[in-house]
C-alpha cells in the first residue's frame, strides 16, 4: 500500500513533538513492505525556526538517524493530483493550513480513490472546538485522534464510530536501552516552555525537588524566555538548550 502524510515538518523536531512519532510511524510503515510519500508546507515554522538558531547541521540528527525519510514541499500553488493519484491512505495532520485540509478533501470527493483520515494531537478539539469547526473535514474517512477525551469530542460533533484514539507513542527502534550501561548522574528534564501553562508544576515538582536532594538537574527544550531562565538558574539548574529527538535516548542512559 502506498501511505501518503501531510505533516508541519518531517524534518524539523524543533518545538515539534509529533515530528518524534511521525518519523517511527513511517519508518515501521516501510520495513512492513509498503511505500511512503511525505509532504511538508514550505516555511514552516518548526524547520525555520530550527535552522535559524542551528543553520543546515541542525538537520543532521535527523538524516543520521533516518537516512530512509524524506519529505517534499508545497506551497499554495501545488497540486495534490499527481501526488495522490496512486495513494491508498492519505493522512493530514491537523497542523497544516485549512486550505489544505480543504483542497485534499476536494480531491476525496471527486476521486475517491483513497482512504482519508484526519490526524489530531492538539487539545483544541476540546479548548477550542470553533477552530475545528471551521475546517472543511466533510470529505474525511475518519479521525486519528491522541487521547479518549479528543475522541469524545468528535463524537459529540457527529463522527460516532468514526473517530479513533491512536496514541502518541515512542520510536522503539531508536529509544532503547543502551548496549552496556554507562556511568549515570543526577537528573534531567526534556521539555520545551510552555507559555506559562506549566510553570508552577515544574517549580513544585522537578526544580524545588531537585535543588532539595542536591541533585544536579539538566534542562532541554526551546522557547524559554529570560523570566525562566531566571528561575532555572536560581535553582542552580543548567539549561541545554535545543535536543534533537534522535539524541535524547543517550541524554537519558547518562
Amino acid at each position: 500500500m502506498k501511505f501518503v502524510y501531510f505533516t508541519h515538518s518531517l524534518t524539523s523536531c524543533w518545538n515539534h513533538g509529533n515530528a518524534h512519532f511521525l518519523r517511527g510511524v513511517l519508518r515501521e510503515l516501510q520495513s512492513g513492505g509498503h511505500e511512503v510519500a511525505v509532504y511538508e508546507p514550505k516555511g514552516a515554522w518548526s524547520l525555520a525556526n530550527l535552522l535559524a538558531d542551528h543553520g543546515e547541521q541542525g538537520l543532521q540528527p535527523f538524516h543520521e538517524a533516518y537516512p530512509e525519510l524524506a519529505s517534499t514541499m508545497f506551497d499554495e500553488t501545488s497540486g495534490f493530483e499527481r501526488t495522490l493519484a496512486d495513494a491508498d491512505v492519505v493522512i493530514v495532520h491537523e497542523w497544516n493550513e485549512p486550505w489544505v485540509v480543504a483542497a485534499i478533501g476536494d480531491l476525496r470527493r471527486r476521486s475517491g480513490r483513497f482512504l482519508l483520515f484526519f490526524h489530531d494531537t492538539h487539545h483544541r478539539a476540546v479548548s477550542d472546538p470553533q477552530a475545528i469547526r471551521r475546517l472543511d473535514l466533510s470529505r474525511y474517512d475518519a479521525v486519528l485522534a491522541f487521547g479518549a477525551t479528543l475522541v469524545d469530542a468528535y463524537r459529540r460533533e457527529g463522527w460516532g464510530n468514526r473517530a479513533f484514539v491512536w496514541h502518541e507513542a515512542a520510536d522503539i527502534r531508536l529509544f532503547r536501552p543502551p548496549a552496556e550501561e554507562g556511568h549515570r548522574r543526577g537528573l534531567v528534564w526534556i521539555g520545551n516552555w510552555g507559555d506559562g501553562e506549566r510553570t508552577a508544576e515544574l517549580e513544585t515538582f522537578l526544580l524545588r525537588p531537585a535543588k532539595a536532594a542536591g541533585v544536579g538537574l539538566d534542562v532541554y527544550g526551546v522557547r524559554y524566555p529570560v523570566p525562566a531562565l531566571a528561575m532555572l538558574a536560581g535553582y542552580a539548574a543548567r539549561y541545554r538548550g535545543w535536543l534533537p529527538n534522535p539524541r535524547v535516548p543517550s541524554v537519558f542512559a547518562q
